[in-house]
Parts: structure tokens; C-alpha cells; sequence
């Protein structure tokens, strides 16, 4: 029995045939057919194949990047730590040594030569008058360890004409105590900011120009970081005084009273004084500042970067892992090159330490006058 579909396409058949025709059955289509799913078949199974044949391999990369420990390590805490332990600098190659710039040193002393020339000297019975009036006395911070923020600019003309030695000495010291302390502040702002740094994993764009100003501010031009973290530290209080009190005659000196040179530095270049004593042949003077804050700053710059000190602030970096406090006793000895009498000169710094009791002030704090300074005390 013949369905509907198959009677009628008889039927059309015979009605072509009639026509003349010819009517066959269309064999190419069905090997058409055939061989497309034959072929779509195949293309399935290869790619099958290559599939599962990466499976396993996938399987294995992806394990390592994601589970691997070793290629995930963070190492900042490892250099931060080897950078904390370091206590020796790096040597400079004679190129960088020739990058080292005057004016990248001093960058920020020279900026006190913006102070006006009108800073007023007070005489010395107006600043004892002040100091008494703050209750500022040397007692008092050898005893409560607490100093007043009182910032004098130039030394008074009279204190030479104290005839004791001892309130020559007082008065001197009560003057240039609270301005190392301040510079020690800064620095200790500094370096704690850098430590800070160095414990991140990334830094933002103002770290990296506080880095680069800093590294350029302490002579470091391969910017070294273990190099900086030596370099930028304190000086002890006691050695300060002691140098202070020796270059100037405690404030007596032409070269204090005219140029608020408190450490006789020299230059062969730029301003300064010079001395009294030299001859023709002499061509370095004494380095003069506008205010005393501008000499202290200057010295501090002079010991934490000039290749003559390198022992000292090496030194100064074992005692700061060993107990974070610093010796000025010991670390007086590698001063030697300061002065042109060498060791002898050392042993006179420690003498006045010693006959002074200077080392009192070593943990002496100055009163904050900001926020950032109360986190110091």
C-alpha cells in the first residue's frame, strides 16, 4: 500500500515520462551527504583528542601558578630586613663620586639664605631675662629632660664679655640645644618615614620623589637604600655641644659672632670668612650662615656624607641594632679627620663631654610645636 507522498510522486513521474522526460534518482546528493557528516565526524574526534590531551597538562600549569608558593613569594620583608641590618655603605664608582653636587647637599640650607638680613640680635641679659622668664634653665632639663622650644637666630655680641666661664658656658648651651634637637627631629622624621617606606610593597609617585630628593640630599647617587639608612640618622646631642663649644670658644669666636659658624667648617667655594691667620697661600675660609639653625643643619650634613666619616656613621649603625641608643664617648674617636690635629682633637672632645656632663642631654626631648613632633617624644 503506497502512502500518499509515494502516489503522487508515481503519478508526477508517469505524467514526465509521457513528456519524454527522463526522470533519475539524484545519487550525487546522497554521496554529498554522506561524505559532510563523515567529514564532520572526523574534525569532532580530533579535536576530542586534542582536548583531553591538554587537560592534564592545563591541569599541572595551573596548579603551579596558583598554588605554587614559590612564585608567589613576597621578598620586600627579606630586603626591608637586610636593608635594617646593613651597617656598612656602599662604595662609590669615581663617575658617581662626580655627581655628587654641592647644591643637591645643601639644597635645603641654602634656602635659609632667603631669611631676612634683619634678624634681631638680642644681647645676653635680654635672653637670660627670656629664659627665666620660660623657665628654661639647664637644672631643669638635666633633670626632667625636657626643653623648651625657645629658637635663637644669632649668638648675643656680649657673651664674650662674660668673665665666668660657667655662665658663659650655660648661657651658650641653653642657645644651641634646642636647634640640634630640632635638626635631630627632622632627621628622625625622616627616617622614620623611610622605614616606612621600605616595609611597603608598593610605593606611590610622592614616595618615590621624597626617595629621589633624599637620596640626592645625602650623596647618595647609585641610591643605595642601605646607604641612606646609615647615612640618615642623629648626631648625639653631647657631641654636638662639645664640637660647638670647641670650634667657637664657646661663642667667643669671630667666626660665630659674624657668621654663625658654630663648627668651623671650610669652603673653597661661595661665602665665608676668612681667617684672621692664614696666608696668602690659604684658600679655604670658614662657611657663614645666616642663622645658627643654618650651621647646625650644615654640620649634620657634613657628618652623615662626607667620605671622612664613613667610619663614624658605620659605627654609629652597630650601636643603633645593638641597643638603639648612641655613645657619644665611642663614637667621638673616628672624628679624627674633623680637625688637622687628628687623634688629638678626639681626645679633647672627650674631655669636654666628660668635664661637662654633657652626655646628660643626649636624652634630652624638645617640646613639640607641631603634631608630628609629639610622635618623636
Amino acid at each position: 500500500m503506497f502512502s500518499k507522498k509515494e502516489f503522487y510522486l508515481s503519478k508526477i513521474k508517469k505524467i514526465l515520462i509521457k513528456k519524454k522526460y527522463k526522470v533519475n534518482k539524484d545519487q550525487k546528493k546522497i554521496i554529498n551527504k554522506d561524505f559532510i557528516s563523515f567529514y564532520y565526524t572526523a574534525i569532532a574526534g580530533i579535536f576530542l583528542i586534542f582536548f583531553f590531551s591538554l587537560t592534564s597538562k592545563t591541569a599541572l600549569l595551573t596548579a603551579k601558578i596558583f598554588y605554587d608558593p614559590a612564585t608567589i613569594e613576597n621578598t620586600s620583608k627579606l630586603d626591608f630586613e637586610r636593608i635594617l641590618i646593613a651597617k656598612k655603605e656602599s662604595d662609590l664608582k669615581l663617575e658617581e663620586k662626580e655627581k655628587i653636587s654641592f647644591k643637591d647637599l645643601f639644597f635645603d640650607i641654602l634656602d635659609f639664605d632667603d631669611v631676612p638680613s634683619n634678624t634681631v640680635r638680642l644681647s645676653a641679659s635680654t635672653l637670660e631675662q627670656l629664659f627665666k622668664e620660660t623657665k628654661y634653665n639647664l637644672k631643669d632639663v638635666r633633670k626632667n629632660k625636657i626643653v623648651k622650644p625657645v629658637s635663637i637666630d644669632l649668638l648675643p655680641k656680649e657673651i664674650k664679655n662674660i668673665e665666668s666661664i660657667k655662665k658663659r658656658k650655660e648661657l651658650f648651651i641653653q642657645i644651641v640645644l634646642p636647634l640640634i634637637l630640632e635638626e635631630n627631629n627632622r632627621i628622625g622624621l625622616d627616617r622614620k618615614r623611610l622605614f616606612a617606606i621600605l616595609n611597603k610593597n608598593n610605593n606611590t609617585k610622592s614616595e618615590k620623589k621624597w626617595l629621589n630628593n633624599k637620596f640626592k640630599q645625602y650623596g647618595v647617587v647609585n641610591q643605595d637604600l642601605t646607604t641612606l639608612k646609615i647615612r640618615m640618622d642623629e648626631i648625639p646631642v653631647s657631641l654636638a655641644i662639645a664640637q660647638a663649644g670647641n670650634e667657637t670658644g664657646w661663642g667667643t669666636s669671630r667666626f660665630a659672632l659674624e657668621g654663625n659658624a658654630l663648627f668651623g667648617q671650610w669652603t673653597w667655594s661661595g661665602d665665608g670668612i676668612k681667617p684672621a691667620a692664614s696666608g696668602s697661600n690659604t684658600k679655604h675660609k670658614i662657611m657663614k650662615f645666616k642663622i645658627l639653625q643654618a650651621s647646625v643643619r650644615a654640620y649634620q650634613r657634613n657628618l652623615n656624607t662626607h667620605s671622612s666619616y664613613r667610619k663614624f656613621r658605620e659605627a654609629r649603625a652597630i650601636q643603633r641594632d645593638n641597643d638603639g641608643n648612641l655613645n657619644s664617648l665611642k663614637l667621638v674617636k673616628y672624628l679624627d679627620k674633623y680637625s688637622e690635629i687628628g687623634i688629638e682633637y678626639t681626645i679633647i672632645l672627650k674631655q669636654i663631654i666628660k668635664q661637662n656632663s654633657l652626655t646628660e642631654f643626649d636624652d634630652a626631648k624638645l617640646l613639640p610645636s607641631n603634631e608630628k613632633l609629639k610622635n618623636l617624644i
